[in-house]
């Protein structure tokens, strides 16, 4: 069974998505890499969340990037189709 990585609880962080089992926003790890930080630096300041939950967080959100890209070469051709028919 796979782990949950993120939890939304109302009655923790007012519901602000958070890794699980802690009280760390994911929008936490989204600023320290904007600001250009490592990973083992946001796990050193937030020792709660672990290394398993940050990599398998980046996975998923580079699924599902790469989901929505293809979702939207396909609509794309799709339409580029209708055009040279009409």
């Amino acid at each position: 069974m796979k782990k949950k990585i993120i939890n939304s609880d109302p009655k923790v962080m007012g519901g602000t998505p958070c890794f699980t089992g802690t009280r760390v926003p994911v929008q936490t790890l989204m600023d320290y890499i904007k600001a250009s930080d490592s990973i083992d630096e946001f796990l050193k300041d937030f020792p709660t969340v672990k290394r398993w939950q940050v990599v398998s967080f980046l996975e998923e959100a580079a699924d599902s990037d790469r989901r929505a890209n293809e979702r939207f070469l396909m609509l794309d051709k799709l339409e580029a189709s209708k055009r040279r028919r009409a």
